[in-house]
């Protein structure tokens, strides 16, 4: 049996890269049951308020939403369950050295499919201050405008 090579983004974290400096990208996969990943597919889930731990030498993900798929009946399970993540030994090892020092944190970034599996793309997280997120909104007006300009479109985006 061959797995489809579907590979577009599902979910999508905006508020991350608002919230936090991010960097150290991984691709880890996901352990989903059944019902959760035909939820998945019709994009009812959500990572905005999720974020990643290590326990026991395994890697969690936390608070990540995926509602319980309509047909799913008996079959479906909690929508908040911590899910685990699947890495290998050196990965999960820096990640868990960069959690316990302290100031960082591990959120989602994307959840994607590949070959027919479930992937995210997590990433280590500093906290923005509030100067730094009124800077980064001010760099993204900036861009937008660029892009308006150089495309012909003469007019700013608050008239």
């Amino acid at each position: 049996m061959t797995r489809k090579k579907e590979s577009g983004v599902l979910l999508e974290n905006r508020r991350a890269r608002y919230e936090y400096f991010l960097s150290d990208f991984l691709v880890a996969g996901l352990v989903l049951k059944g019902t959760e990943i035909k939820s998945l597919r019709k994009h009812d889930a959500g990572i905005t308020d999720a974020y990643i731990y290590v326990r026991d030498g395994e890697a969690f993900v936390a608070n990540m939403h995926i509602a319980p798929y309509k047909e799913g009946n008996i079959f479906n399970v909690d929508h908040l369950r911590d899910r685990k993540l699947l890495l290998n030994k050196k990965e999960l090892r820096r990640l868990a050295n960069a959690l316990k020092d302290g100031g960082l944190t591990c959120v989602p970034t994307k959840v994607f499919l590949s070959h027919g599996y479930a992937k995210m793309e997590i990433a280590l997280a500093k906290g923005k201050k509030l100067h730094d997120k009124r800077a980064t909104l001010k760099k993204e007006i900036a861009e937008r405008e660029a892009n308006a300009f150089r495309q012909g479109r003469r007019g700013t985006f608050d008239e």
